[in-house]
């Protein structure tokens, strides 16, 4: 049932002020067979020093996700908008015909760690939009919660695009399942900890392509937290 792919398996790169883990292939990291699943073109794990961060740089049709894990990140961009992301912050920027944003390090003592995550979008050339919302941990603890959807909804961010984003934490004897509807291809990423996948056990980094229907048991977690993406049954992206 599963394609599953250690932490260790995925690409890297180190900077100094930047340390990268590539799910997908990324800038210098190329590897054939991992070139993103379904609508999911990069998912990035990095984690920068304090008062560095990625200067000014341009995007256009792309769903950009922001996902903090530790520390704060600090976002600006051609839209006008600054803010800060922190752990329980989820933020989406359309980019749409184009925008230029630049993400740092808020602290100057502590790192921050966090996930950036492309998808491609269903639409092109549209206005772009700056999306952020915060989501308590109870809505998360033991459970799967909705965070990005094509509708979006009071505790979820809208995207453009046929896929469904969940985060859920997991500890002791939390446990959850996730039913995947015939037809969609899911992708899980543990994004730190340990957790049990139908008796499988994951680690932070391992992720997992899954191509056909049944249910996911989530259980055993030791400070998990765990990220969910329900798509479209395509293999691979096509760019807009």
């Amino acid at each position: 049932m599963f394609d599953m792919r250690l932490s260790g398996e995925r690409g890297a790169a180190h900077h100094g002020w930047l340390q990268s883990r590539h799910s997908f292939s990324f800038a210098n990291y190329w590897d054939p067979k991992q070139v993103g699943f379904s609508d999911l073109l990069v998912i990035n794990d990095d984690t920068v020093a304090p008062a560095k961060g990625f200067g000014t740089h341009p995007h256009q049709n792309m769903e950009i996700i922001s996902y903090v894990l530790e520390g704060a990140l600090e976002h600006k961009d051609s839209m006008g908008t600054g803010s800060i992301i922190v752990p329980g912050d989820i933020q989406l920027m359309s980019a749409g015909r184009g925008v230029a944003h630049s993400e740092f390090n808020h602290s100057n003592q502590e790192n921050v760690h966090f996930l950036q995550i492309w998808v491609v979008p269903n639409q092109a050339r549209t206005t772009p939009e700056y999306q952020q919302l915060h989501i308590d941990e109870a809505d998360k603890r033991g459970k799967l919660h909705l965070m990005i959807s094509p509708n979006g909804g009071e505790k979820a961010l809208a995207i453009k695009q046929d896929i469904n984003i969940y985060s859920g934490l997991f500890d002791g004897d939390e446990t959850a399942d996730f039913t995947i509807s015939d037809g969609r291809y899911v992708y899980v990423h543990v994004a730190k900890g340990r957790l049990d996948i139908n008796g499988k056990t994951f680690n932070t980094g391992d992720a997992a392509r899954i191509r056909k229907g049944g249910t996911l048991s989530f259980s055993k977690g030791n400070n998990a937290e765990v990220l969910v993406f329900d798509m479209r049954p395509n293999e691979l992206p096509t760019m807009l």
